[in-house]
């Protein structure tokens, strides 16, 4: 061990700690409102609905606490304790090409990790959720999705990886810059393709063939000036009874959709009211800045990436005795979000933002009292508190509280 061994070990300590108070916090402040509806809800939430949102936070921050626990362990058990540099060297057994021999050793990390990871997902899905309602997933789509997802992690991946590490190793001192370029074409081709090709892989989209939603939604997009290659209902309820709405895709193939169980609880007022929401997150420019933040986020840490390669402390100090390109990658991948795991704050509170800004833009273009009656149905069918910890909230939550987000909203009706 070395001193950076100490500081990623001190980071690592920490953030379970903030966690743990964290989660307290929310479990507690949760459970102490739970026996009475908020003054504000009262008139469209009733008693056991309010409780069982309670009760379903404090289930999720709870198995959210174990599970970061148990991440942090898999983390340690992988670097400190030996476990990648166990995979190199018996990856060095068979296979020597540094191009070939590190896109085995990548997925070979990942077999591994998502094996580590899967009964972590599996009392997730089939418990947790299934206790509450919500998981419609049955073993056999599990399987399949799962199968899918592994299928596409090969050809995506293959390519990808074994262009990134041909980069890191013969494009010179400014490889991280000429990765960078990489990793931004990948993804606008990825975020132009996801819509067309891969999601039909896991769902199927049907236009959407309500014509009273469909002639109000229509004029809500015209009135704002957005083209998109049609109207879709996505089969959500396959594997969950939570609801929501999106918008996918880049340039022309950009398409609205619509989950199933969102289209059964809304009316058609309501239906326009959230799309409207979902529009201004497109017109404030929200999705533009968010793929700009994210593309300079990738460069400054491929720029710090390329530094710490040169440094053999960053390897011995996370337990591989062996440097090369893919375990650099590996490691930071692995470790980067312990040491970012304080600025998160930053994060949700500029989705926050967003979401106040995107409510203002629907209360321009639609009844405010038609999206807060939909929110109010999503609150109750996805289960969401009303009485989130507020610095809880603020450390976490991408979007704004109930109460404040109701309340920001009723100023415009």
């Amino acid at each position: 061990m070395n001193s950076f061994t100490y500081l990623f070990l001190a980071a690592l300590a920490a953030m379970l700690i903030a966690e743990y108070l964290l989660g307290r916090r929310q479990i507690s402040h949760v459970a102490r409102h739970r026996d009475a509806v908020p003054e504000a809800f009262t008139d469209s939430i009733d008693l056991a609905t309010h409780q069982k949102a309670a009760d379903y936070t404090i289930a999720r921050t709870r198995f959210g606490l174990i599970a970061g626990v148990y991440a942090a362990a898999v983390l340690l058990l992988l670097t400190l304790g030996g476990g990648l540099e166990s995979i190199e060297q018996i990856r060095l057994q068979w296979m020597t090409s540094p191009l070939l021999g590190g896109v085995v050793f990548i997925f070979a990390v990942a077999l591994v990790s998502g094996i580590l990871d899967l009964p972590v997902t599996l009392y997730k899905t089939f418990k947790l959720e299934a206790r509450f309602g919500f998981n419609k997933t049955t073993p056999g789509l599990f399987v399949s999705d799962l199968a899918k997802q592994i299928v596409l992690m090969i050809i995506i991946g293959t390519p990808l990886i074994m262009a990134a590490l041909w980069l890191m190793e013969l494009s010179g001192t400014w490889w991280w810059l000429y990765l960078w370029l990489l990793w931004v074409a990948f993804n606008l081709v990825a975020i132009w393709a996801y819509p067309n090709f891969i999601a039909p892989l896991f769902n199927r989209f049907e236009p959407l063939e309500d014509d009273s939603v469909t002639t109000q939604v229509t004029q809500l997009l015209d009135r704002t000036g957005f083209k998109s290659r049609g109207l879709f209902v996505v089969d959500g309820s396959r594997r969950s009874a939570h609801s929501n709405a999106y918008f996918t895709g880049l340039g022309r193939s950009k398409r609205v959709v619509f989950f199933d169980t969102l289209l059964e609880t809304l009316n058609a007022d309501e239906i326009v009211a959230v799309l409207a929401h979902e529009l201004g997150h497109f017109k404030r420019r929200h999705i533009v800045k968010r793929i700009g933040t994210f593309f300079l986020l990738s460069l400054l840490s491929l720029a710090a990436l390329g530094w710490l390669m040169q440094q053999t402390w960053f390897f011995t100090g996370l337990g591989m005795n062996t440097p090369s390109s893919h375990a650099a990658l590996i490691l930071f991948m692995f470790v980067g979000p312990v040491f970012l795991f304080f600025i998160s704050p930053i994060s949700a509170w500029v989705s926050r933002k967003h979401e106040f800004e995107a409510d203002d833009f629907a209360s321009q273009h639609a009844q405010a009292t038609d999206l807060v009656a939909a929110l109010l149905k999503l609150y109750r069918d996805n289960a969401n508190t009303l009485t989130p910890d507020p610095i809880y909230s603020a450390f976490y939550d991408s979007h704004p509280p109930a109460s404040i987000r109701i309340k920001n909203l009723l100023t415009h009706s």
